[in-house]
């Protein structure tokens, strides 16, 4: 029989130690040969990025020796660090963010210079004996950076601009035969999900680019993952009739002055692509050319699926998985990124003749028993204007505990960051650790979420800290009249853009009780004047352009409004954050202390933008619970170290 216990106050299994010391992130993933490789971040060797090869008769092994750590800044956000080639790998190190060769068990060497350079989303180029990628010169430290296509010689590390004038660029992918070159660019002030612009050259034989042209994409057209079929027609994504679906260029070639045929290949309300907040993104590859595997997401579900190139008929392909991501494929099998409600994210191969399904590597190898799993509800709840918005609820489970008759859960709602982002139904034991002590988890995919369509991603549009506080705000009061809830410990939380959000809320609303900001934003002017370029000019759409609507970022700044707060908050902030400044969190936390509301800060030395340290990870979860079993009052079944709450009484 269940103990009989408050909400809160359930012994779990799944403990903080647990999560920062089974678990780490799975990333990229490359086929070479019969050899798969990956990367792994890792929480217990301070974040590290590592990649990993798996060897045809299953065998691993790290690739990227200690202390070299597999990560580029370009944007940021990085992504697409490596790239491996006949059993060479070529990597971004973060600590130079030069790039280093690596051959077969040699010790890593560096092949460009010691200068202020970054790179990502390369791609050798074997004709040429060189990598292609973008570039991100940081070298004049008092103007922008400067973002070009170059193209490194693998011999030399020499260096040669192919494509530059624009702000930004991603995804240079070389024809099979060498002979052409696509690429994405797009300019301030867009982001890449808001437009940009696809593009198609000639490579000459001195490795230089001749007659360029546009062939798809612009300011109102996001182009996603340019991708070439084994004989050698360029395929995209794109989001031009609402939905991010894929396209061809018909025939196979683009002929200068001449207006480029598109093809569409599955019209369908589905989306085939993703926000790129990250380099080496990929939905689809190619079995051959008349086949593509592809995956896309309905209604926050994730299918894979088999694309005929001649008769353009779709045919899923089953899997137990409702998240997937970074499609390769090579000899007969399809390599990706999987997960679900009862399954943390894994790498999993599925072989296309025999469709027999394996899991290369788990992000976890923790075995957690399904009574202590809550599975997402899938909700769409009335909002603002007669619409309707979407989120997964997550309520408590735990088969040990019932807790009194007449109790409901206090719930903490959570907010992505992004905010183009989404919130996913693979197995987070972040989420399981607060619901399986009895504390709900309401997941929100607010309006500007991605995966419902450029129109529902639009609503956010001039509206942040207004329609993601009101979807937030909603959802909370639609499981409070549903009765699933306790409405008087209600909670926010969110990381980031996230943390806008739940500032925002607390700021602006009067529903929740507390709230914990992870390197959230309180002054919207602060982030429009001091942050990295790649989000430099991101608040023009989403609140307006800045100095011009300096006004309206003045009002959806929660610090200057802090007279309206009126319940408690919890701060964690890395103090190397280069997207969100840390005096941020400091100026609301001083603002909290003046007022006399109950308020902890917790710096993290050495962290970015984003906890990647298991020791941080951890005192980030146990102190937002000690917090709130504070706040709300309820006991710890175990007990957690403590945060100091000033203003507690």
């Amino acid at each position: 029989m269940p103990h009989t216990a408050p909400y809160g106050s359930w012994k779990s299994p799944i403990t903080s130690d647990l999560i920062v010391s089974a678990v780490v992130g799975l990333g990229q993933i490359a086929l070479d040969g019969d050899e798969v490789y990956w990367v792994e971040q890792r929480p217990t060797e301070g974040g590290r990025n590592v990649v990993v090869q798996r060897s045809p008769d299953g065998r691993i092994r790290d690739r990227t020796p200690a202390p070299f750590n597999a990560r580029t800044r370009v944007h940021e956000y990085g992504g697409g660090a490596w790239v491996v080639h006949r059993g060479s790998l070529y990597f971004s190190n973060f600590a130079d963010q030069r790039v280093y060769r690596q051959q077969a068990d040699a010790a890593p060497e560096p092949i460009t210079p010691d200068e202020n350079l970054r790179y990502a989303d390369g791609e050798i180029d074997p004709h040429r004996n060189r990598l292609v990628c973008v570039r991100e010169d940081h070298r004049q430290a008092d103007r922008e950076a400067v973002n070009a296509i170059v193209a490194l010689a693998l011999d030399s590390g020499d260096s040669r601009v192919l494509v530059s004038g624009s702000d930004f660029y991603s995804s240079p992918r070389l024809s099979p035969d060498g002979s052409r070159l696509a690429w994405l660019s797009w300019n301030h002030p867009n982001m890449p999900w808001d437009g940009t612009e696809l593009w198609l050259a000639e490579v000459r034989s001195d490795g230089s680019l001749d007659n360029a042209r546009r062939v798809a994409g612009g300011g109102a057209e996001s182009i996603f993952q340019p991708a070439w079929s084994p004989d050698g027609v360029l395929y995209f994504v794109s989001d031009r009739t609402d939905w991010w679906n894929v396209y061809r260029v018909q025939d196979g070639q683009v002929e200068p002055n001449v207006e480029p045929k598109i093809e569409p290949m599955c019209d369908r309300p589905a989306e085939f692509g993703l926000p790129q907040w990250a380099f080496g993104m990929s939905t689809y590859a190619f079995a051959s050319a008349e086949r593509m595997i592809c995956t896309y997401t309905e209604n926050g579900t994730w299918h894979l699926a088999s694309l005929d190139t001649r008769t353009k008929r779709l045919d899923e392909l089953p899997t137990p998985y409702t998240a997937i991501s970074g499609i390769r494929v090579a000899s007969g099998r399809v390599v990706f990124s999987a997960g679900s409600p009862t399954e943390a994210a894994c790498i999993a191969e599925l072989d296309l003749a025999s469709g027999q399904l394996r899991v290369l590597r788990r992000s976890s190898d923790i075995a957690i028993d399904t009574g202590y799993v809550s599975r997402p509800q899938a909700l769409e709840f009335p909002t603002e204007h007669g619409r309707t918005a979407h989120a997964l609820f997550y309520p408590p489970c735990n088969q040990d505990y019932a807790a009194p008759a007449d109790e409901r859960p206090p719930l903490v709602v959570k907010s992505h960051g992004g905010p183009t982002a989404a919130a996913g139904s693979t197995l987070s034991l972040g989420i399981q650790y607060w619901t399986s002590r009895g504390i709900a988890v309401l997941d929100v995919n607010y309006g500007g979420s991605t995966g419902y369509g450029r129109t529902y991603r639009q609503r956010l549009n001039g509206q942040w800290g207004i329609v993601d506080v009101d979807d937030c705000v909603n959802g909370a009061r639609y499981l409070v009249e549903q009765g699933r809830v306790d409405g008087q410990r209600l909670a926010i939380t969110g990381g980031s853009a996230g943390g806008y959000t739940t500032l925002s809320a607390l700021t602006f609303r009067d529903l929740f009780r507390a709230g914990a900001s992870h390197y959230g934003i309180c002054d919207l002017e602060v982030l429009a004047r001091d942050t990295h370029k790649f989000e430099s000019r991101y608040l023009d759409s989403l609140v307006g352009p800045y100095p011009e609507q300096q006004a309206v970022y003045r009002q959806r700044s929660p610090i200057h409004f802090t007279d309206r707060l009126s319940c408690p908050l919890i701060l964690f902030q890395g103090l190397e954050d280069k997207v969100v400044p840390p005096n941020q969190a400091e100026l609301m936390a001083e603002a909290l202390r003046k007022k006399g509301l109950p308020v902890a800060h917790v710096p993290f030395a050495g962290e970015q933008h984003g906890f990647r340290r298991a020791e941080n990870i951890k005192r980030a979860l146990d102190g937002e619970l000690y917090f709130y079993s504070r706040i709300f009052g309820f006991g710890l079944a175990e007990p957690v170290e403590p945060v100091t709450i000033e203003n507690m009484g």
